[in-house]
């Protein structure tokens, strides 16, 4: 189908921004430009409570931000992992979505402040994002969670960081987790499937010479692009994962490697359910858009089945 009109209203906005061409600019130019855009979201919806705090791991100090939907007796959690493709993105640029997906779940929500590239290269967001899931599955109770009931989620970036924690915690023995909910994930950095290529600089989507910044920013070295940890969709074997929920658009770029990422897991005996946005973009969870509202109502009706007993 077209782009929703919501759709197509947004990207005339965005029309001269030079979005698709970040590769001009530095990181910090870019990071200061994706505070500016979030600010013209607004406030986000009220929850019960935020709190911010800083947990010791054993991958150092992190900050993160606890939003609470409603008070009373231990809830479920929901350790969430922002996008921005391991180089932009904080606490308050998806401070929005984090509270929207506490409301809309009934979950506490953890969002995870990781380390940010090129000044922390892989695998230092990843080891980040497994050490604070670790830490949840700890304290829960220290902050109104049930460590029983513990999902992860992400956005873009975020998304393949969620994929990652929970390939970690199946090799790693834990922590459970109940469910993965990937929305429009980044799960193969080889960049060759259709819509990467054919949408690049499209509707939204980064250009081609962008997304070869981003990697070069989070990696090392080329040869780590075919890593289990970088690109999900390439790991050898994806049975026991937790069930999961993949959210793609019509008009991004990522669609193609998370539908074919949902084809594996459920080729692996993984519970899972791809639900394809059409008329969307990239990021579109973000903004207030009809099927945004739709889409966190799909997050929590996957997520109000999923417990795990560790």
């Amino acid at each position: 189908m077209p782009l929703h009109p919501q759709v197509q209203a947004h990207l005339d906005r965005l029309a001269g921004s030079n979005f698709a061409d970040l590769h001009d600019f530095t990181p910090e130019q870019v990071r200061q430009g994706m505070r500016l855009m979030t600010q013209a979201l607004g406030p986000g919806e009220p929850v019960a409570g935020v709190q911010d705090r800083v947990i010791a791991t054993d991958s150092g100090e992190l900050a993160v931000r606890i939003y609470h939907p409603q008070p009373g007796p231990p809830r479920p959690v929901l350790v969430f992992f922002h996008g921005g493709g391991y180089v932009l993105g904080d606490l308050d640029t998806h401070d929005g979505l984090a509270r929207a997906l506490a409301n809309r779940t009934g979950r506490v929500v953890v969002s995870v402040d990781y380390p940010m590239s090129p000044e922390h290269k892989y695998p230092a967001a990843i080891n980040a994002g497994f050490a604070a899931t670790k830490w949840v599955a700890s304290h829960a109770s220290e902050f109104g969670g049930d460590a029983t009931d513990i999902a992860v989620a992400g956005d873009s970036a975020g998304g393949n960081l969620a994929a990652v924690v929970a390939l970690m915690a199946r090799d790693a023995g834990g922590p459970a987790i109940a469910h993965q909910v990937l929305i429009y994930p980044d799960l193969d950095f080889r960049r060759c499937n259709v819509s990467i290529r054919e949408f690049a600089g499209k509707y939204g989507n980064i250009s081609r010479p962008t997304q070869q910044w981003f990697m070069n920013h989070y990696l090392n070295t080329d040869d780590e692009k075919l890593m289990a940890h970088v690109s999900p969709l390439l790991a050898p074997g994806l049975e026991g994962l937790p069930p999961a929920l993949i959210i793609t658009a019509e008009y991004d770029a990522l669609r193609d490697e998370g539908e074919e990422y949902g084809a594996r897991l459920s080729a692996a005996g993984v519970p899972t359910t791809v639900i394809r946005y059409d008329g969307m973009i990239h990021e579109f969870l973000r903004w207030p858009f009809d099927d945004a509202t739709r889409a966190l109502g799909d997050i929590a009706a996957a997520l109000s089945g999923a417990h795990t007993v560790p």
